[in-house]
């Protein structure tokens, strides 16, 4: 992948992802991965890991650490994650220019 297909962090994703994995003991990292399914036919799952794979790419960033499979980097490329707080609460976001469509919560899309 070159530098403009990687995935990106921004800085409030990254301060939230290094506080979570500080609160779990400090050896995981964030795992983005996209599966099938979803309401839109592609799903985005969140996971704290602790195993790392040889064909991972990974992001290190102000104290966060992200992970994510070589397949979910196909579907990925050029995406960015962010963490949102408002008056409806907070989440991870992801920004996929990937996406064709994606459903009304935003955790699925299709290509």
């Amino acid at each position: 992948m070159t530098d403009s297909q990687l995935v990106s962090v921004t800085d409030s994703a990254a301060k939230r992802i290094a506080a979570l994995i500080q609160q779990d003991g400090g050896d995981v990292a964030l795992r983005v991965a996209v599966n099938g399914g979803g309401c839109s036919g592609f799903r985005y799952d969140l996971t704290f890991d602790d195993q790392r794979q040889p064909d991972d790419l990974i992001i290190e960033q102000d104290g966060a650490v992200v992970l994510i499979d070589t397949m979910s980097q196909l579907y990925l490329a050029g995406a960015q994650i962010d963490f949102v707080e408002d008056v409806i609460g907070s989440s991870f976001q992801i920004s996929n220019p990937n996406a064709t469509s994606s459903c009304g919560c935003g955790s699925s899309f299709s290509i």
